[in-house]
């Protein structure tokens, strides 16, 4: 008689697993989204850059951790605010003015603040649809949309630097649902902002 060994199961990367489990709340941010018509016109597409920069300036402190800036790559250069704020102003339009502390507190830990930049991380990747979208306004990498430009090493590469640096690292079990709930609570945010925004 012989013995069939079965093999492993290959384990999900981090950042795989990040997208499992936060698969449902993304999908409904997505659509509560399109849903605000964010490229019928500039107008709508203006109220999207006030959601944008909203967002980012949640998580702005992050890029400037000495701690993140040692685990993840080129942490610094993968900050949009200043470039969702000139957006703004080549349309012309004001800065939100927002008298509130950021959504994500400075010192949040570390898991935590990895969640959060998961999901930024994540919506840059999926920009080029954007891109296409605002390009119909008259808009573009250069002009209202710089935040939606790929990284000169393109979206693809940009991504995988992040994930494979996200998912060497090493985490223990409450660690990794801290991680979850930081992506799960930033797209409630972006969906509490869209909800705020659009109306």
């Amino acid at each position: 008689m012989t013995t069939i060994e079965l093999e492993k199961p290959v384990e999900a990367s981090r950042a795989k697993r990040l997208k499992g489990r936060t698969n449902v709340t993304h999908e409904r941010l997505d659509a509560s989204i399109m849903a605000g018509r964010p490229f019928e016109d500039r107008q709508r597409y203006g109220l999207f850059l006030k959601v944008q920069y909203s967002f980012h300036r949640d998580i702005d402190a992050l890029h400037a951790s000495p701690v993140l800036d040692g685990m993840l790559p080129d942490l610094d250069g993968r900050r949009r605010l200043d470039l969702i704020a000139r957006d703004i102003a080549d349309l012309g339009l004001e800065l939100p003015i927002d008298a509130s502390a950021p959504a994500l507190e400075r010192d949040a830990d570390v898991p935590t603040a990895l969640g959060w930049l998961y999901v930024a991380e994540g919506s840059n990747l999926g920009a080029a649809f954007l891109l296409k979208e605002a390009a119909k306004l008259g808009l573009s990498e250069t002009f209202g949309a710089r935040h939606l430009a790929a990284a000169p090493e393109g979206r693809g590469l940009h991504w995988r630097t992040f994930t494979a640096a996200l998912d060497a690292l090493q985490l223990s079990d409450p660690e990794e649902d801290r991680a979850v709930a930081g992506a799960e609570a930033a797209f409630r945010r972006v969906h509490g902002l869209v909800k705020e925004v659009f109306g």
